[in-house]
Formats: structure tokens, sequence, C-alpha cells
């Protein structure tokens, strides 16, 4: 049985193995800034169907660009690359986007599970995965392509 503990932790070779996916949303050809590991294991987890979650994600991503000034006025930016910016918003973020959109309640389920699954493994990578799963307690994890 695997150990659900381990599931969304990265080997040292995982963190290093770069995929195709992963290159896309570097170079900005992917519409949204969810890499290819998050988006499997949001797949796995969500009550939408896989194939539906790039699109789906793609189409909040142009909501979430569109404002993007905002979140940095309004919302923590707990990290920012080239690629992307990461926020810590209202508990309530993604019920208030969802409804902005029309999403039914597993789609923002969905969405905010791939948020969160996004976080996590930029936690990973950084060292502060620890800190990331606490602050997700209480606030919505946000990425901003960029």
């Amino acid at each position: 049985m695997a150990n659900p503990e381990r599931e969304d932790e990265q080997t040292d070779a995982d963190k290093k193995r770069e995929t195709a996916a992963d290159r896309q949303t570097k170079q900005g050809d992917n519409p949204h800034p969810i890499d290819s590991h998050a988006l499997v294991i949001t797949a796995a987890q969500a009550s939408v169907a896989a194939n539906r979650l790039p699109a789906l994600l793609a189409r909040v991503q142009r909501q979430l660009s569109e404002n993007r000034s905002q979140y940095h006025r309004e919302f923590e930016c707990i990290e920012q690359t080239d690629d992307r910016a990461v926020f810590f918003a209202a508990s309530d973020h993604w019920e208030i986007v969802g409804e902005q959109l029309g999403l039914t309640q597993r789609e923002i389920d969905a969405v905010r599970r791939a948020h969160v699954q996004q976080l996590l493994r930029i936690g990973a990578t950084s060292g502060r995965r620890e800190e990331f799963e606490a602050a997700i307690e209480i606030r919505d994890a946000v990425v901003i392509g960029c």
C-alpha cells in the first residue's frame, strides 16, 4: 500500500527531472502555471475529468492574469519568478473566483487543489513545504503565470 504522505513528495531525482510540460510552463507556452506533476496529482484527487483540467485551469488563469496587479496590492506574494507569482489569498478566494466564472463546486475544488499542489511542489524544492502546509490551513494558494 502506498504511503499517502509520500504521494506528493518528491525524491531528489524527481526534482531534477523536467518534463516537456514543465518546460512548456516555463517557456510561457502553457496557458496555466501548474506543472505536470501537480496536474497529475490534482487529476487523481479531483472530481473533474482529467482531460478537462487544463482547459479549466487556463480559463481561471485568464481571470487571474487580468487582475495580477490587484493580487500584488492585496495579498502576500510568497514567491515571484520569471514564470509565476505565488500568493496567499483569503480563505474564500476560490469560492469568489468560482462564482465570478460560473464554476461548479467540483470545478472550484479542482482549481484549489491544483494551486495547492503547485504550492507544495514549490515548497518541496525550496525547503518551505511545512511552512506552506501550515499556511494553507487558513489561506488559499494562488499561482499566477507571468
